[in-house]
């Protein structure tokens, strides 16, 4: 039986680095993953968008697809833009399987490669000193997502033993400016922002301007095409042809059995690993 085509669903983006990224990903996994067919769609402005690739696969006789929303703030719930794409492909092709899995999201296994960021950061700023950190993230993300945040801000503070703050870029939280300022009314003054971003669109680059201006000692870069990333994006994957395998006609409003099957921590996707976190 043929697995179903897993597509990487990210947000839209007119920086051309932003979306080599992306393609970055796709190629890498496909090398990884010969046995899988594996594409890539964009959300908003940016082709191929998610009904156009699945246009094509329909065209080759391809019958089930899997969307991964790659945002790393969401645990649950895809973004509204990502349910209504999938909307669309269920209008155009209705008799094509296809489904949403859950996304990425704010995992532990993240952590470390937030951390490997900064460190090449301080390295590259020449950094001698470092008493607080600021964790920087796009938006809040959903409910479940925002819980999930604040626990690897507590994470990655007790693991550091530093005060951490969070910042959000959407205006859903603190700004960057406003976190720093918290942190230097407790007396700190060697602050570095720890960027919770997968690509360096125009969010990252607005937050990195700001902390900068702010006095930060350093501000990592965005997590990347990483290996991490990659195990992260097959394990959502995974449930939801799972899932696919029980029921062919799932879809993102019938997910019973994947929430079932991947959930745990009261609710969030079930994590690849827990891994030890470096030190900075």
């Amino acid at each position: 039986m043929t697995a179903p085509v897993l597509i990487l669903l990210a947000e839209g983006a007119t920086n051309p680095r932003v979306v080599e990224v992306f393609h970055d990903l796709r190629k890498q996994m496909q090398l990884q993953r010969p046995e899988l067919s594996v594409h890539l769609a964009f959300l908003d402005h940016c082709p191929p968008s998610g009904p156009q690739v699945v246009s094509t696969l329909a065209s080759r006789g391809r019958k089930e697809v899997v969307f991964v929303p790659m945002a790393l703030t969401r645990a649950v719930d895809p973004a509204p833009a990502a349910q209504k794409m999938l909307e669309a492909v269920h209008k155009a092709h209705p008799d094509i399987a296809a489904s949403l899995a859950h996304p990425v999201g704010p995992s532990t296994e993240l952590l470390n490669i937030l951390d490997l960021r900064l460190r090449n950061a301080l390295s590259a700023s020449h950094a001698v000193e470092l008493n607080a950190l600021v964790f920087a993230t796009p938006d809040t993300g959903d409910v479940r997502g925002a819980v999930l945040l604040a626990r690897r801000a507590r994470q990655w503070a007790s693991h550091h033993k530093l005060p951490i703050t969070m910042a959000c870029a959407d205006g859903s939280g603190n700004s960057v400016a406003a976190a720093m300022m918290s942190l230097r009314d407790q007396g700190r003054r060697a602050i570095a922002v720890g960027s919770f971003f997968l690509t360096a669109d125009d969010n990252y680059l607005a937050v990195a301007e700001e902390a900068l201006e702010a006095g930060a000692v350093a501000v990592s870069a965005p997590l990347g095409a990483d290996d991490h990333i990659i195990d992260l994006v097959m394990a959502r994957y995974a449930f939801a042809a799972m899932a696919m395998l029980d029921d062919p006609a799932l879809s993102d409003e019938d997910d019973s059995t994947t929430g079932q099957s991947e959930e745990s921590d009261h609710g969030a996707p079930a994590e690849v690993a827990t891994p030890k976190l470096v030190a900075i």
